[in-house]
């Protein structure tokens, strides 16, 4: 690490700014000159030598870091991916890769870590709105605080810049998550073929994420419950999304008898003219996956489910936003439709905070308005004691007019008088 070295320059005006020179460490120990700009040339000398203090207040107080003047594509590559990257879940990883390759390499990639200052970062998503859909600039923030928080941690940098930073407003309508009836339910389960319609009968029956479905071994399966142990998601193993999904619920006993039907149950599969025949299950013991691939029984693709067999006929109903989370928020719409209460609903669908249910999930209007909503209704339909009933008020002759009432004719002329003929 290079030696630190007090440092006090005189600020020097050229053209139409004030300028500063001072020594600059990279990571290697090398000194070089560097030049900063303070402020405009009209501006007073003291005023001037304040900035440049500030300026030069972590070189001489040992607040800087020889490896802040690493660049970000270097520690990313040096650092971050090998060392950091791989403690997140596989979604995550592949999702920050892409967002990392599309967004941050080609505008940041060439600068230094200490040159990403909150006003920089500040100046670039607040120019990204209107450009990046709002999902899209908040997991670019994500990625970019998760790289700078690995910074700090191997003491390249002082704090983390992305702390407090403010993303542009979202803009966009607020809309409910789509959900399915239980008649649309109904027929998407008559035009997917097995196992798949059972994973869409499961799914909406218990509110399992697609990862825990697929990762569901038959020691998990007991006479009126399911435990969720682990998660499979497109080639990675892992314990459930938090410590509350690590759960054993309670399912209803047509769900457990569906799941048994699977291993009585074999599928034709055509292999060019020739036509096969293939056990769902083809082994049923404690650690065997409930839900096996048709022809190698290794655990399925999500994607493929979906896009294969899931949607080709949820689009030949008209319901063609149907999904894997679709189907997770239909069943918390429909507990809460069949009047479940909300921490009955939170325990079922494993939810950290009971916001997260009600608020995202529990698409519906809650069923205490809906009670107030028809009190208020019979109140004002005669029950209210003074109010008029619907059919009177519907009858009567309203005036508004601005002559004032003959027996209030000592009144302020200007006032209006309200009259029921």
């Amino acid at each position: 690490m290079a030696r630190r070295r007090f440092q006090k320059p005189t600020p020097f005006k050229e053209g139409q700014f004030w300028w500063l020179l001072k020594w600059d460490s990279n990571e290697t120990g090398s000194r070089k000159r560097q030049r900063i700009k303070l402020a405009n040339a009209d501006m007073p000398f003291r005023e001037v030598q304040k900035i440049a203090e500030e300026k030069l207040r972590p070189v001489n107080q040992g607040l800087a870091l020889t490896g802040s003047a690493m660049k970000l594509s270097d520690f990313m590559n040096d650092t971050y991916t090998p060392t950091y990257r791989p403690l997140l879940s596989k979604s995550t990883q592949d999702s920050y890769k892409a967002h990392i390759s599309k967004y941050l390499e080609p505008r940041f990639g060439g600068t230094c870590l200490r040159d990403l200052t909150r006003q920089t970062l500040q100046q670039y998503f607040s120019g990204l709105a209107g450009q990046v859909s709002y999902p899209s600039i908040s997991k670019i923030r994500d990625v970019l605080s998760s790289i700078l928080r690995a910074a700090v941690d191997v003491e390249y940098l002082n704090k983390n810049p992305m702390e407090g930073l403010r993303l542009p407003l979202d803009k966009r309508a607020r809309r409910a998550k789509p959900t399915v009836t239980p008649e649309q339910f109904s027929n998407l389960i008559h035009l997917v073929p097995e196992p798949y319609a059972t994973m869409i009968f499961v799914a909406v029956w218990t509110g399992l994420r697609v990862s825990e479905l697929i990762g569901l071994k038959w020691r998990c399966i007991h006479a009126d419950s399911i435990t969720v142990e682990q998660r499979y998601f497109r080639g990675d193993w892992s314990v459930p999304k938090t410590d509350a999904s690590a759960a054993t619920i309670a399912v209803d006993p047509q769900v457990i008898s569906r799941l048994f039907r699977l291993t009585t149950l074999t599928v034709e599969v055509r292999a060019g003219r020739a036509v096969r025949k293939h056990k769902l299950v083809k082994s049923g013991g404690p650690d065997d996956l409930v839900f096996q691939s048709v022809q190698t029984g290794k655990p399925m693709n999500d994607q493929n489910v979906l896009k294969r067999h899931i949607k080709p006929a949820a689009r030949k109903l008209g319901l063609a936003f149907v999904n894997w989370q679709c189907l997770r928020t239909s069943h918390a719409t429909w507990l809460v439709q069949a009047g479940a209460d909300p921490k009955s609903v939170q325990g079922q669908m494993r939810h950290s905070r009971i916001s997260t249910t009600m608020e995202i999930y529990a698409q519906i209007v809650p069923s205490s308005q809906r009670r107030a909503l028809q009190q208020l209704s019979a109140f004002a339909s005669g029950g209210g004691g003074g109010l008029l009933p619907t059919q009177q008020i519907a009858a009567m002759d309203l005036d508004f007019s601005d002559e004032p009432d003959e027996k209030d004719s000592r009144s302020d002329s200007r006032s209006k008088t309200f009259q029921i003929n």
